[in-house]
């Protein structure tokens, strides 16, 4: 399993708040799916030529 990218107690207190609770996989799913969205934004960036900073526009 690859590293959590998310602040746990963040995530389930939001969860929490909305009156619901966080299954087992939920916070590694989630997880894997920001790893996604990093990985895309790094790579739009590589296709802006000399960029080494990632903003809002790589999303």
């Amino acid at each position: 399993m690859a590293d959590i990218l998310v602040v746990v107690s963040k995530v389930k207190k939001l969860v929490k708040d909305a009156g619901f609770r966080t299954g087992a996989d939920y916070i590694a799913s989630l997880s894997s799916k920001v790893e996604e969205i990093v990985k895309a934004s790094i790579e739009k960036a590589k296709t802006a030529g000399n960029k080494k900073t990632l903003g809002s526009e790589d999303m």
